[in-house]
């Protein structure tokens, strides 16, 4: 039988780029501390339904204390020193569960969302807005409109407005987030570039080139 549900899609990005670097151990311990992070940042109804490597689904009959769980998850994991940035979104629709699995085209939208949805943030649909009890309580930021597979015309989605995010720099090479830079290793020569290791500081010296740099947001 179907039913209406909320569903948030997460994962960490660079999470590849952080297994290339500091190898599969890291990964693995990275994904365990992940879910350890999800399940702390639950709230209400909200049950995380799946984990597949580092992209978990989390579920709620109720569309508030979704957000509330995806506000709490992306505050614990930009607290975290040397950890990926998380991304993912936010959706609402009628599904079928089978088997434990969830089908429908509300899980396969959620998933296409949170494919662009940006570094460190969480991207929703006007669907799932307009379905919380009270959308003013919470803030959110037009990221435009944009075109999904298999959803005819464009479709306009928005960022959720997180306050009381730490100040990071993000690691290079790793994609890992450095908040106390005195523990960090800095770029010899660019100010405001550090790394986590020497490693990722050996990597970027052959590879400044090629490396996508991030300073300190938030």
């Amino acid at each position: 039988m179907e039913k209406n549900i909320a569903i948030l899609i997460a994962d960490l990005s660079g999470y590849t780029a952080l297994t290339e670097a500091h190898g599969a151990s890291t990964a693995a311990e990275t994904v365990q501390k992940y879910r350890n992070l999800v399940l702390a940042s639950l709230s209400g109804n909200s049950t995380l339904h799946e984990c597949m490597g580092d992209e978990v689904m989390i579920v709620s009959d109720f569309p508030d204390d979704l957000i509330n769980s995806a506000i709490n998850l992306i505050i614990n994991c930009s607290k975290e020193n040397y950890f990926p940035q998380i991304h993912g979104a936010l959706h609402y629709g009628k599904v079928l569960k089978h088997n434990n699995h969830y089908f429908g085209s509300p899980v396969n939208q959620t998933a296409r969302i949170a494919g662009k949805a940006n570094k460190g943030a969480f991207w929703c649909s006007s669907t799932f807005i307009n379905v919380l009890s009270n959308p003013s309580a919470f803030g959110f930021s037009s990221k435009g409109k944009h075109s999904f597979k298999n959803v005819s015309g464009k479709i306009e989605v928005y960022e959720i407005i997180i306050n009381n995010i730490l100040k990071y720099h993000v690691d290079p090479v790793c994609r890992m987030l450095i908040h106390n830079t005195e523990n960090a290793i800095p770029h010899p020569d660019d100010k405001g570039i550090f790394f986590c290791s020497p490693h990722c500081l050996k990597v970027a010296l052959e590879e400044s080139n090629t490396l996508e740099y991030e300073f300190s947001t938030n």
